[in-house]
Order: C-alpha cells, then sequence, then structure tokens
C-alpha cells in the first residue's frame, strides 16, 4: 500500500467517523429538547401569610394583558413558508377561519409551558387578550387557549387598535382607565409605545422547544400583584425581555426589599 492511497483511506474513515459523531449529536439533542419541552412543571405556591393577605386586601386585582403571536403562540398559514419552522413540525392545532371569501389553513404552534402559565396567572389576574390580528383568527386562537375554561373573555382586536407609522399600537386605558392597575405582556415595542411603564417586554418566540420565558416570569407576577401601582419601581426601570432566571431573581429580590 503506498502512502498515498494509506492517506485517501485513513481520509475517508475520518469523514465517515465525523458524519458518524453528527449524526449521533443530532440525535442527542433532539431526545433532550423532547425531555425539557414535556418536563414537569410546577410553580409551588405557598399559602399566604396573614401579612400578606392583608397587604393584597388593599389593593385592587391588576389586569394583565395578554398579545398572541410570538408572545403565546406562533402560527403560519396556507402557502407562506416561515424558515423558524423546520419543515414536519407538527402544529398543536389547525385552524380554518374565512378571509376575504377565501378559506385559510393557519398552522398555531404553542410557546412551552403556556397552558401552565395561562393556569397560573388566571388566578392572580384579571387575563384580557389584546392582538393586533384579525378578529376571525385572534378569537379562534384563543378560544384554544381559554380551552373553555372561561379565563380569557375579554378580547380585544385589530379594530380596537391605532395605526402608527406602519404599525399598530395599543391603547390599555380603553381596557381600563385606572393605570395604575393594568400591564401588558407584548413581544413588539411598538405595540405599547404609549404605555412603557404599564409594559413587561418578553421575547419573541417562534419554535425553540427549550424557552422558558414565561415560567421565568411566574415568581416576578407573584410579586407584582402586591404592588399598589404597577407604574413603580419594577416596570419604570426600562426592563429588557428577561431570557435569565438569575436576572428575573434580581428583580424578584429587590421588590421584596422594597416592599418590605
Amino acid at each position: 500500500m503506498t502512502i498515498a492511497s494509506f492517506l485517501m483511506s485513513l481520509r475517508q474513515i475520518i469523514i465517515f467517523l465525523t458524519k458518524i459523531w453528527a449524526f449521533l449529536t443530532m440525535l442527542f439533542k433532539r431526545k433532550m429538547r423532547k425531555v425539557i419541552q414535556h418536563q414537569s412543571i410546577n410553580y409551588v405556591m405557598c399559602p399566604l401569610s396573614p401579612a400578606s393577605q392583608y397587604r393584597l386586601s388593599m389593593v385592587h386585582k391588576k389586569v394583565l394583558v395578554l398579545d398572541l403571536d410570538e408572545t403565546l403562540i406562533h402560527s403560519h398559514h396556507d402557502g407562506l413558508v416561515r424558515p423558524a419552522v423546520k419543515p414536519g413540525t407538527p402544529p398543536d392545532f389547525i385552524l380554518r377561519v374565512e378571509i376575504d371569501r377565501h378559506p385559510v389553513r393557519f398552522y398555531v404552534y404553542k410557546r412551552p409551558h403556556v397552558d401552565y402559565f395561562l393556569s397560573v396567572v388566571s388566578q392572580w389576574f384579571e387575563l384580557v387578550v389584546f392582538t393586533a390580528s384579525m378578529e376571525i383568527y385572534g378569537a379562534a386562537v384563543a378560544d384554544k387557549l381559554d380551552n373553555n375554561k372561561g379565563i380569557l373573555r375579554r378580547r380585544y382586536y385589530r379594530q380596537h387598535c391605532t395605526l402608527d407609522v406602519g404599525s399598530y399600537t395599543k391603547d390599555l386605558s380603553a381596557i381600563c382607565s385606572d393605570l395604575s392597575k393594568i400591564f401588558i405582556l407584548d413581544n413588539s415595542p411598538g405595540a405599547y409605545k404609549g404605555y412603557p411603564d404599564n409594559a413587561i417586554p418578553i421575547k419573541s418566540w417562534f419554535t425553540d422547544p427549550t424557552d422558558t420565558a414565561l415560567l421565568n416570569l411566574l415568581p416576578f407576577l407573584d410579586s407584582l400583584r402586591f404592588c399598589s401601582d404597577v407604574r413603580s419601581s419594577i416596570l419604570s426601570r426600562g426592563l429588557k425581555p428577561l431570557q435569565d432566571f438569575g436576572e428575573l431573581l434580581v428583580s424578584f429580590v429587590r421588590f421584596e426589599l422594597n416592599r418590605a
């Protein structure tokens, strides 16, 4: 065997082993994504102390306004290929609606842990859906997320938004005149630019199955219900989309120290 043929054989072996390693790595990552996506989650809600119960009785119940697309769900419709969605990824549900007399199918993907998130925050706040999407679509998505629980009864759609320089803005005062007790969770800063002190930003979500942004917000939201005014120190600090639990924990601890 010549040196040239030996090197050629060695190169082929290395290429073959590299392909095997890439395949095994892909299988491992896929398995880990499934484990993370379907792991059991439980936010422990301890009984309130007498002092906390008294504090809660002294403040108004807050109104949490929820955006839909890229905040709680992501969707695409017939004929629109979204590079964020891998081919073959099954949607959580499919909506069939008629727009301008044309039937359209929307493939909807739920943000990880959205069902659990809604079940928890519905115990703390009055929930309102406010989407810049058309009502025929937004109402169908809200119905699916509500799942006959009656937690998403109040809804606002595109016709309730204001078109401002090519983007839709949302008027929170139309939902609740007392701005001290209303806040919005939305991935689009333009939607709440008139109410920056009443907004909690969240990073846009498309299809990442390991996303935990909604879970990360629970400790913060739990403490927020004790505030007398949501425009206070927490929301006026110019929060960025909370991607890291440590970052969230710092905000939570600061709030507790201020409340003590």
